[in-house]
């Protein structure tokens, strides 16, 4: 059977796999309601990602401002996990180092993430704008479709 040009399994399906960058953000605490809704309604497996940036300079790893500790980290996961849990929700939760966009696109490559879920703005505003956000990035990049949520 076919709705909207779809089979009615490839629907079933379609997001089976949803990946949720996450950073200390309002973006992306108000991002999480969406992320709950969309993974109950079509049953996706969730995963929720932090990315930790290696401080490329100097003045950055003294500002600690612009690097989240290991347990601010842990804490972040942490918190977006039992926010999922108390909606019924199963999250499992990824740490990775590296640069945020690519490695935000790099992981939806290794679970075989149907769809990306992120805040329309984050952390990762760079000085150069909008056009070289994280956000941004991970639209060009991404190997799924991608949701921003504003």
């Amino acid at each position: 059977m076919m709705v909207n040009g779809f089979h009615i399994l490839e629907i079933l399906v379609m997001f089976n796999t949803v990946l949720f960058p996450v950073n200390p953000s309002r973006e992306a605490r108000e991002a999480a309601p969406i992320v709950a809704n969309i993974v109950k309604q079509y049953g996706s497996r969730l995963f929720v990602l932090s990315v930790v940036q290696e401080p490329h300079s100097e003045e950055e790893t003294k500002n600690p401002d612009t690097v989240m500790s290991p347990e601010a980290v842990t804490e972040l996961l942490n918190s977006a996990k039992e926010l999922f849990a108390q909606q019924g929700i199963e999250a499992e939760t990824l740490r990775r180092q590296g640069m945020p966009a690519f490695t935000i696109c790099d992981v939806a490559d290794e679970i075989d993430a149907n769809l990306i879920v992120m805040g329309s703005r984050g952390l990762g505003l760079t000085e150069e704008g909008v056009a070289d956000s994280v956000t941004n990035r991970v639209i060009n990049l991404s190997p799924c479709p991608v949701l921003i949520v504003p």
